[in-house]
């Protein structure tokens, strides 16, 4: 029947062995150069297997869709020819809204204004400020200026943050005036107290020798620039200087250091190239389909994280997404507050941070009727939690994401179209381009499917490197090119990921290996738990005894005993916490992980155990 018309080319689902209905295997294919397909079913060019195909814990996720060799900003001038009029960015707070054409304008008057002050391709800025449209400016204007953008935790300290600046080797420092009760120059002074007397742009500081230059959004106290002095500080030979670097920049090149989350101790310069974010976010973006919506999505989480910076920002360079910024850090009122003004369509977050939305107490008085799409990533999302979120929230498009830092960030994601196990139970399906697979703790041989191990990374995804830490980088990526991600999961055979822990986080009581993560899922279906987190604590006996610290529900009552009734019969005796403590509040890094090695001390102090 289809001797004479058969199809030109197909979808990568049929090629690739995945089974799709007939009628969507035709629309998906391309007819003598002439495409069938709607924009809705183009996304089958990337949809998720039907059938199993793996036979060991190995996976690579072959595509149709190729690489992009563009910067980003080439990708910034693509889309501002596409949609110059089209707004792109909201920042509520403030009250700032921005088109493509704007955004590109400011952005190239900024790049100008960088390259005035003495800042040059290679040269390090850090940025340290909360969700602002500045952050949004300088990193677009660093990358279209070839220069590198580190970006550092709004919340660190005078020692955090000059032993990162340190570390790269920052030439200048762009900072918000406060943020909470911090007060960023105050903190700069303290790191290098020749500030106050120095000439702006020429600062020379012993503890600091290689920052030259401060510059200070919202005020201009002695020895700094301010925002505005460098927005509108280029003439119009920066202008056609900048114009003349576009040539000698190569996507290849560093654009980006990000600092690991510090969750279980120093944070690491994670160094990514404009290949490896450019081309993540594409991907990130394709599954979600951004292709063919017109995504307008709600970001409380961090620009300083991957999630924002990557997952936010650059899929809106990408797609023409709109970004709406809620607040200038989490704050859960604010985010329902967002979607009803400005009719989000899709919301991201971590599973702590949806919790908390879930848990404003006037959260129905709310009308989020918009939201098509809830993404959570940035830790892993326990079972009960996802199913709260899809119920709560009332949407059927929740998709996991899974990433580390040092893999530009994301290297599983879900389908909108997965089914409900899936969606709950695991990280999604590989990404376009990458490799993956589980290998034994301590032989780092390949395991077999559904077999726990430690998760390897291969691919354009892998980071440059640590900054200036040859040896750090040879610990975690190997010969061959694969990064050690720390995790422990298991791979089944459709290629669906599951994160079972951190190597780190691995109890061993008495021998026995127990993952927190999967204590903490079983806890989450507790009536009365609102979030908990297992860690292990010294014990002389058994080495180590689980922990878990809970946080209840509002209004809710329950002690520990009741608790450990509940776990009796369901999970093994040795799963069973020993100590459970009740917290009103987790420590959490702003990016909405929990800072698992805080609450260990915090814990073995609070119950007087001996350290191990």
């Amino acid at each position: 029947m289809f001797r004479n018309f058969a199809p030109r080319s197909c979808s990568g689902a049929w090629r690739h062995g995945w089974r799709v209905s007939r009628q969507d295997f035709w629309k998906s294919c391309s007819w003598s150069g002439r495409s069938l397909e709607s924009d809705r079913t183009r996304h089958y060019s990337n949809a998720p297997p039907m059938k199993p195909t793996l036979t060991t814990s190995y996976i690579h996720g072959a595509s149709d869709v190729p690489f992009t060799p563009k910067s980003i900003g080439q990708c910034l001038d693509d889309i501002v020819n596409k949609h110059p009029d089209k707004e792109a960015l909201v920042f509520l707070q403030d009250g700032v809204r921005k088109t493509f054409a704007q955004l590109k304008q400011e952005v190239d008057q900024m790049a100008a204004g960088l390259l005035a002050i003495g800042l040059e391709k290679g040269d390090r800025l850090g940025m340290w400020a909360p969700n602002v449209y500045q952050w949004v400016l300088i990193q677009l204007a660093t990358a279209q200026a070839g220069i590198i953008m580190a970006t550092i935790n709004p919340a660190y300290q005078a020692r955090e943050v000059e032993t990162v600046l340190r570390k790269i080797g920052c030439k200048a420092l762009v900072c918000a005036t406060k943020f909470k009760t911090q007060t960023y120059y105050e903190i700069m002074k303290q790191c290098c107290p020749e500030l106050e007397k120095a000439t702006p742009g020429d600062l020379r500081s012993k503890s600091l020798p290689d920052l030259r230059m401060i510059i200070m959004i919202g005020s201009k106290p002695p020895g700094t620039y301010s925002f505005e002095e460098i927005f509108e500080g280029a003439s119009s030979s920066h202008r056609e200087k900048l114009l003349s670097l576009q040539k000698k920049i190569s996507f290849d090149d560093p654009i980006n250091i990000q600092f690991t989350s510090g969750t279980t101790g120093t944070p690491k310069a994670v160094t990514l190239s404009h290949h490896n974010v450019v081309n993540n976010s594409r991907f990130i973006g394709h599954r979600l389909g951004y292709d063919w919506r017109n995504p307008r999505i709600c970001v409380p989480v961090p620009l300083f994280h991957c999630f924002g910076c990557v997952g936010g920002t650059l899929t809106m360079v990408m797609y023409g997404c709109q970004l709406v910024f809620s607040s200038p850090s989490f704050q859960r009122r604010a985010v329902l507050e967002a979607i009803q003004s400005e009719r989000c369509t899709i919301l991201y977050g971590t599973p702590t941070m949806h919790l908390d939305v879930l848990g404003q107490s006037d959260f129905s008085d709310f009308d989020i009727s918009t939201l098509e799409m809830v993404v959570v990533a940035g830790a892993p999302c326990p079972i009960e939690v996802a199913k709260k979120i899809s119920e709560k929230m009332n949407v059927t498009e929740l998709v996991a994401a899974y990433g580390t830092t040092e893999n530009s960030p994301v290297t599983f994601q879900g389908f909108a179209m997965d089914e409900i196990t899936r969606k709950i139970e695991t990280v999604g399906y590989i990404s376009p381009h990458v490799e993956a697979k589980i290998v034994n703790l301590q032989t780092e041989e390949l395991l077999p499917l559904n077999m726990p191990g430690e998760l390897w990374i291969r691919g354009y995804t892998v980071m440059l490197g640590y900054w200036n830490e040859p040896e750090k980088t040879k610990e975690s990526i190997t010969p061959e090119g694969w990064y050690k991600t720390g995790d422990i999961a298991t791979l089944d055979s459709y290629g669906y990921c599951r994160i079972v822990g951190r190597c780190k986080d691995m109890i061993i009581r008495g021998g026995e290996n127990i993952y927190p993560a999967e204590v903490e899922s079983f806890l989450h279906t507790h009536p009365k738990i609102h979030e908990v987190q297992v860690v292990g604590v010294h014990d002389d006996r058994m080495g180590e005894e689980l922990c878990a610290c809970v946080s209840l529900g509002d209004g809710q009552n329950c002690t520990a005993e009741e608790i450990q009734a509940f776990c009796k019969g369901k999970i093994s005796n040795f799963k069973i916490p020993r100590y459970i403590v009740f917290l009103n509040e987790l420590p959490m890094t702003p990016t909405g992980k929990i800072q698992k090695h805080i609450l260990k001390e915090k814990m073995e102090k609070e119950l007087r155990l001996g350290s191990k």
